[in-house]
C-alpha cells in the first residue's frame, strides 16, 4: 500500500474534537479481503492456505458439496487403514493427488482444540512444534499464544529491573499505576483498550532499558459491588443485608471480591499484560487501608475535612449519599413517563402544576407552581422578589399549609425571577439546593419529608407511608378537591438520576462528612499550567481547568458497609445530647485507643462514651491515593523512594473528574508531588453503531470472547446469566443476531490488541467493529506466514552477522528495505514518545505488510532463486535482518506472536538474550538510511505497479508485450540492472519471464526514437512510463474515448498543482522541502499529460491503421 494511506509521525490525526478518522474503504477492503490476494499463503483463519500460484476460481455449491463428500470418504479410508496396518504403509499416489486430498482434508476436517504441553512456567521453545506440524502449519492464535505467560511470569521478566546501587536504571524509570478495574464483575472492551495502550508503553519503555514497573490491582467499588452482592442475596434468598448483618454482608462480598477478582486477572494475563503481580494491590488491602486513614485524619486535623448537616444526592434505591458526578442528567422537553426503579408505571415529569395557597388571616390566595407536587408537603415558606409589586403587601405574612398543620412565611429574596411563572416560588429548604440557600438567607424552617427509603415520613400528615412517586398524584387530587388546584403544563427540564440504578434522585439533609475543594484545586490547576503534569489530549486540559474552576465541596459520607469506614467518633457526653453535625462532637484517630485519648483531652472531667461513625467513604477517596499508597505511602518504602512520582496515567477521559483531578490534588496534598508527569485520555469504546455499550443492549463485548471465538447460542446464554428483564433480554439479543449471526470468530490477543492501538487516534470514541479485529487476525498471519518462509530459506547451520550495520554488495532491493526499516524504528520511536499510538501501528502495517512481505520477501525469492551466490547470502542475511528486528519493532503491540517466532530465529553471536520481552527495541541506524537507494527502488515499484494495473484493466493474462520508457540516464541504469525484480513484482505475466513465459519486457533508453506503437501507456513519474500492447486486445474507439478522459483530467490535476505553488510561493515561512514536494508533483502531472496526449494521439492513428 502507498504511503500516502497512512498518517506520518508527527502529523496531526484530526480534530481532537470530532470522532477519529474512519478507515479509508480501500484499507478496510484490503484488510478484510487479502486472505484472497496474498502472495504469501495468508489464509482465512483456521484454514490452510493452499498452493500460493494456484489459480484462484469461484467454486459452484455443487463443486464444493462434491470436495466435502471426496474429503469425508478419504478421512474415512484413512482412520481405517491406520487400524489395519500392521506395518508401514506405501503408496503409489501421485504427489500432486496426496497434495490435494490433504489440502481438502485439511479445510474441511477442524483440529481438535489443542492442548499447551509446555508444563507451566517452563520455556515454550524447548518443545516448539515443528512448522509441519498440523497446528503450527497455519497461523492459530489459540496455539501461539498458549504457553508463554507463565513463563514470562515466572521468571520475573515484568519485575523492575534495579542496579547494583539498588537504584534504577540509567535510562531513567517508566511507571504505571494501571486504573484498578472494578471487583463487580467481568471485564469488557472498555478494560482491553486501556490494558493495550498501557501494555505497549510499558514493553516499549522496558526494551529501551529503562527500569519499569506496571502496577496492578483492582478497586473494591463500594456502591457497585454491594449493590450487586445485596440483588445476588435477595434473588437467592429473599434476604436483605439488615437480615445478614453487617459482618456476614461483608465476609460475603470478600467472598464474592475473592472469586471476581481472580476472573479479571486471568484475562489480563490473557491479553498479555505485563503487570508486576508480586506488588499487586487491592484499594482495601492493609497499607491501602492505613493509607486512607492516615489521610482522612491528617485533613480532618488541618480542618480540609469537616462534618456538617447539608443537602446531599440521596438514591432511595441503594439508600445512600451520591457526589455530584454521580449523578447523571435526563433532559426533558415537556411531559415524558420515565421508569423509576420500584414502580409498576411509568411517573409523569417534565409538567409544571399550579396551585393556590391561602393566606392565613384573609381570603386572599397566592398561586405558585412546581415540577415535584409532592414537595409541598415539605413547604416552610413561600419567596417573593422585594420589587414586585403585586406581592409587596404579602410579605411578612403567613400562608397557611393545606394538609399539614404548619405556617409558611412570605418572605422577600432576590433568587426570585418575577417573570417566572406566577413570580412567587414555594421553598423546600430541606428538599432543594436553591430553596436551601434562601431559606438560610431568611431563616426559614427546614423540614425532612422523606424516609431513606424514599417513603413519606411522620411530617406529612395524612400522606405518611405513601411511595413519593404515588403521592405526587395524590396531592393532585387533593388539592383539587379542596380547590386549590389550578392547571398544569409542559415544562422543559432535567430529571437527575442515580449513574448506577438509574433512580430519581432526592436532595435530603444529612449529617455528612465533606472535603473544602478549592485550596487542593487550585494546587492542581498551578501543577498542570507550570508543566509539572502534561494533560493529553488538549481537550482533556481544557476540561480538567474548567471543572476545577467550578469545583464545590465534596461530600465523603456513602451510607453503606462495604469500603472503608470512616475513622472518626462521635462523642456522647452523660447528660448532654449532641448534634451529629456538630463538629466539635467528632474526633478522627488511626485507632479507637487514639481517639479516647484525643476525646478526654477535648472534653476533660466529662463522663463519655465514642461511637464510631458507621458510614464508609466514598469509594474514590481511597482511589484518589491510588499511584502512591500502591507504592508503600504512607511508610517510606524504596518503590515510594525511587519510582514516585509515576510517569502515566493513562485513562478514559469519562473519568478524568472522577479520579485523575482527586489524584492530582491529594497526590500534592499528601507527598508535596504531583502523582504522575502525564495524563493521556483515551476514546470510549462504543459499539458498530456508535452506542455506548449496554448490558441491556447487549453490545458489552467480553476480550476473552474475541481472543477465543464464542458461538451466537453461547452468547445468548450469556445474556441469560445476567440481570436482565425480559424486555432488554430480547433487545439484547437482536442486537447479538444481527451483530454476530455467526457468533465472534477466534481473533486473539495480538490482533485485539493491535486493532483497539490502531483505533487510538487521540479524538472522538471508538466504534467497534469485530470485522476489522478479525481482519488483523489475518495480519497476524501476514507476520506468521512471512517468519516461516524466511525460516524455510535460512541454511541449516546459518548464524548471523554480528551487527546490524550495512554490510557491502547489497542488492537495491536489499539497500531499499533497510532504509525502510531504519526509518519505521525511528518513526514509530516518534509516534510513541507522542503517544501517536495509531500512527505508530499504521507505520508497523506498513513495513510488514507492503514494505517486507509484498514488496522485499517477493523481490528476494527471484534472488535466492537465480541470483549469484553474493546476491543469495546478502538476501539471505538482508531477510534475516528485516525480519528479525521488525518483531522486535512490533512486540510492544503483539507480545505473543512476536516471541513464538523470535524464539524460532538463530542469535547473532554473543547474544544470550532469553526472551524477546527483555530484547533491546530496534533504534535508527544512521548507516542504514539509504534515500537514495528509496528513490531508485520506489521506481522499480512503481513500474511493476503499472504493468500489474495495465495488465489488469486490459485483462491480459499472458503474452504480455511492455515497453519500459526511461527519460533520464539514472532512470535508465537503474532499471536495467533490476529487471529481475521488475520482473519479480509484476505479477503473474512475469512470473516465468526469460523460461517458459511468452511475455515480453523491453527497457527503452532516454533517446529511443518514438513511442511503441499499438500500445496504451501509464505514466509512472516524470522518469518513468510504462507501455503495454494492446493492438488487437481492445476496442480502440472506446479506448480512445478514456484516455481523452484521463487527458482532461490530467490537465486539470496540472492546474490545480501550479495554483498550490503559487499559492505557497506567496506565503512566507514555509518550509523549503514542502515547496519542493509540491513541483514534484508538478512535474509528474506534466509527465502524465505528455504520456496521455501521446496516447490520445497514437489511438488515431491506429484507428486509420
Amino acid at each position: 500500500m502507498p504511503l500516502t494511506r497512512y498518517q506520518l509521525a508527527g502529523a496531526k490525526t484530526g480534530p481532537v474534537t470530532g470522532p477519529p478518522p474512519p478507515t479509508s474503504s480501500e484499507i478496510t477492503s484490503e484488510i478484510l479481503g487479502s486472505a484472497d490476494k496474498d502472495p504469501m499463503g495468508q489464509h482465512q483463519g483456521g484454514k490452510d492456505g493452499g498452493d500460493k500460484n494456484e489459480q484462484k476460481k469461484v467454486k459452484s455449491e455443487k463443486e464444493l458439496e462434491k470436495e466435502r463428500k471426496k474429503a469425508e470418504k478419504q478421512r474415512k479410508f484413512d482412520e481405517k487403514k491406520a487400524k489395519t496396518a500392521n506395518g508401514p504403509v506405501t503408496t503409489t499416489t501421485s504427489k500432486t493427488k496426496e497434495k490435494k486430498i490433504k489440502q481438502d482434508t485439511e479445510k474441511e476436517a477442524a483440529l481438535p482444540k489443542y492442548v499447551e504441553e509446555t508444563p507451566s512456567g517452563q520455556k515454550k521453545s524447548a518443545v516448539l512444534k515443528p512448522l509441519d506440524d498440523p497446528y503450527v502449519k497455519a497461523y492459530i492464535p489459540g496455539v501461539v499464544e498458549s504457553g508463554w505467560y507463565a513463563w514470562w511470569e515466572k521468571e520475573g521478566y515484568f519485575i523492575p529491573k534495579f542496579g547494583s546501587d539498588n537504584k534504577v536504571s540509567k535510562k531513567g524509570y517508566f511507571v504505571i499505576s494501571t486504573p484498578p478495574p472494578n471487583v463487580t464483575g467481568a471485564l469488557h472492551m472498555g478494560h482491553a483498550l486501556p490494558n493495550a495502550l498501557q501494555d505497549t508503553l510499558i514493553r516499549w519503555n522496558r526494551m529501551k532499558g529503562l527500569t519499569t514497573l506496571w502496577l496492578p490491582g483492582c478497586d473494591h467499588a463500594g456502591i457497585s459491588t454491594q449493590s450487586v452482592v445485596e440483588n445476588m442475596l435477595w434473588r437467592r434468598r429473599k434476604q436483605t443485608r439488615h437480615d445478614l448483618g453487617r459482618e456476614k454482608l461483608v465476609d460475603l462480598i470478600w467472598d464474592w471480591k475473592e472469586e471476581y477478582h481472580q476472573k479479571i486477572n486471568s484475562v489480563l494475563r490473557r491479553m498479555g499484560g505485563s503487570y508486576d503481580w508480586t506488588r499487586e494491590a487491592f484499594t482495601m488491602d492493609k497499607n491501602l487501608s492505613a493509607a486512607v486513614t492516615e489521610t482522612f485524619v491528617q485533613l480532618h486535623e488541618e480542618g480540609i475535612i469537616y462534618r456538617a448537616n447539608r443537602l446531599v444526592n440521596w438514591c432511595t434505591k441503594l439508600n445512600t449519599a451520591l457526589s455530584n458526578l454521580e449523578v447523571d442528567s435526563k433532559d426533558l422537553e415537556g411531559r415524558t413517563l420515565l421508569e423509576v426503579p420500584g414502580y409498576d408505571r411509568k411517573v409523569e415529569f417534565g409538567v409544571l402544576t399550579y396551585f393556590y395557597y391561602e393566606i392565613d388571616g384573609s381570603d386572599e390566595r397566592i398561586e405558585v407552581a412546581t415540577t415535584r407536587p409532592e414537595t409541598m408537603l415539605g413547604d416552610t415558606g413561600i419567596a417573593v422578589n422585594p420589587s414586585d409589586e403585586r406581592y409587596k403587601h404579602l410579605i411578612g405574612k403567613n400562608a397557611r399549609h393545606p394538609f399539614v398543620n404548619r405556617l409558611l412565611a412570605i418572605v422577600a429574596d432576590d433568587y426570585v425571577d418575577p417573570e417566572f411563572g406566577t413570580g412567587a416560588v414555594k421553598m423546600t429548604p430541606a428538599h432543594d439546593p436553591n430553596d436551601f440557600a434562601v431559606g438560610q438567607r431568611t431563616g426559614l424552617e427546614f423540614v425532612n419529608i422523606l424516609n431513606d427509603d424514599g417513603t413519606l415520613n411522620y411530617n406529612t400528615g395524612e400522606f405518611e407511608g405513601m411511595k413519593r412517586f404515588d403521592a405526587r398524584y395524590k396531592v393532585i387530587d387533593a388539592l383539587k378537591a379542596k380547590g386549590l388546584y389550578v392547571k398544569w403544563e409542559n415544562n422543559p427540564m432535567k430529571v437527575p438520576l442515580c449513574g448506577k440504578t438509574k433512580d430519581v434522585i432526592e436532595p435530603i439533609m444529612k449529617p455528612q462528612w465533606w472535603m473544602r475543594m478549592r485550596e487542593l484545586a487550585d494546587a492542581a490547576i498551578k501543577a498542570v499550567k507550570d508543566g509539572d503534569i502534561i494533560i493529553r489530549p488538549e481537550t482533556a486540559d481544557r476540561d480538567f481547568h474548567r471543572w476545577l474552576g467550578g469545583i464545590n465541596d465534596w461530600c465523603l459520607s456513602r451510607q453503606l458497609w462495604w469500603g472503608h469506614q470512616a475513622p472518626a467518633y462521635f462523642i456522647d457526653i452523660k447528660g448532654e445530647p449532641g448534634d451529629d453535625s456538630d463538629g466539635e462532637r467528632w474526633v478522627t484517630s488511626k485507632t479507637r485507643e487514639a481517639a479516647e485519648e484525643k476525646a478526654k483531652a477535648k472534653f476533660p472531667g466529662k463522663d463519655i462514651t465514642l461511637r464510631r461513625d458507621e458510614d464508609v467513604l466514598d469509594t474514590w477517596f481511597s482511589s484518589a491515593l491510588w499511584p502512591f499508597s500502591t507504592l508503600g505511602w504512607p511508610n517510606k518504602t524504596h518503590d515510594m523512594e525511587t519510582l514516585y512520582p509515576t510517569s502515566v496515567l493513562e485513562t478514559g477521559w469519562d473519568i478524568l473528574f472522577f479520579w485523575v483531578a482527586r489524584m492530582v490534588m491529594l497526590g500534592i496534598k499528601m507527598t508535596g508531588k504531583a502523582p504522575f508527569r502525564e495524563v493521556y485520555c483515551h476514546s470510549l469504546v462504543r459499539d458498530s453503531e456508535g452506542r455506548k455499550m449496554s448490558k441491556s443492549l447487549g453490545n458489552v463485548i467480553d476480550p476473552l470472547d474475541v481472543m477465543e471465538g464464542i458461538e451466537l447460542p453461547a452468547l445468548h446464554k450469556k445474556l441469560e446469566i445476567g440481570n436482565l428483564d425480559p424486555k432488554e433480554l430480547a433487545t439484547a439479543t437482536k442486537f447479538q443476531k444481527s451483530s454476530f449471526p455467526d457468533g465472534i470468530p477466534e481473533c486473539g490477543a495480538d490482533a485485539l490488541r493491535f486493532s483497539l492501538i490502531q483505533y487510538t487516534t487521540g479524538g472522538g470514541d471508538i466504534n467497534f467493529d469485530i470485522k476489522v479485529m478479525h481482519g488483523y487476525r489475518r495480519f497476524c498471519n501476514k507476520i506468521y506466514q512471512a517468519t516461516k518462509y524466511v525460516l524455510g530459506k535460512l541454511p541449516e547451520s546459518y548464524t548471523p552477522s554480528p551487527s546490524t550495520s550495512q554490510p557491502e554488495n547489497l542488492s537495491l532491493a536489499d539497500r531499499w528495505i533497510l532504509h525502510k526499516l531504519t526509518t519505521a524504528c525511528a518513526e514509530i520511536d516518534t509516534a510513541l514518545i507522542n503517544r501517536e499510538f495509531s500512527v505508530a501501528t499504521s507505520l508497523s502495517y506498513q513495513y510488514w505488510y507492503t514494505h517486507l512481505c509484498d514488496t522485499y520477501i517477493e523481490n528476494s525469492k527471484s534472488l535466492i532463486q537465480s541470483g549469484s551466490p553474493e546476491e543469495q547470502e546478502s538476501a539471505i542475511n538482508t531477510l534475516y535482518t528485516a525480519l528479525e528486528a521488525g518483531l522486535r519493532l512490533i512486540h510492544p503491540f503483539m507480545p505473543f506472536l512476536t516471541e513464538e517466532l523470535w524464539q524460532r530465529l538463530p542469535r547473532r553471536p554473543d547474544d544470550t538474550t532469553p526472551s524477546i520481552t527483555i530484547a533491546s527495541y530496534p533504534e535508527h541506524e544512521p548507516t542504514l538510511s539509504d534515500p537514495a537507494a528509496e528513490e531508485a527502488y520506489d521506481l522499480v515499484l512503481g513500474i511493476s505497479k503499472s504493468i500489474r494495473s495495465l495488465c489488469a484493466e486490459y485483462n491480459i493474462r499472458e503474452a504480455a508485450v511492455v515497453y519500459i520508457q526511461l527519460h533520464t540516464a539514472p532512470a535508465y541504469d537503474t532499471v536495467s540492472s533490476e529487471l529481475s525484480s521488475v520482473r519479480s513484482l509484476s505479477g503473474k505475466v512475469f512470473a516465468h519471464a526469460g523460461s517458459s513465459s511468452s511475455s515480453k519486457l523491453e527497457v527503452l533508453s532516454p533517446d529511443a526514437a518514438g513511442k511503441p506503437s499499438g500500445c496504451v501507456a501509464q505514466s509512472v513519474s516524470a522518469a518513468a512510463t510504462v507501455f503495454l500492447s494492446v493492438k488487437g486486445h481492445v476496442d480502440l474507439e472506446v479506448e480512445a474515448s478514456k484516455a481523452k478522459k484521463r487527458l482532461q483530467q490530467a490537465q486539470e490535476v496540472v492546474k490545480k498543482q501550479k495554483g498550490i505553488i503559487e499559492g505557497i510561493q506567496q506565503r512566507d515561512g514555509v518550509r523549503r522541502e514542502v515547496l519542493e514536494g509540491e513541483k514534484k508533483k508538478l512535474e509528474d502531472a506534466v509527465a502524465e499529460v505528455g504520456v496521455l496526449g501521446g496516447l490520445v494521439e497514437q489511438f488515431e492513428v491506429l484507428k486509420v491503421e
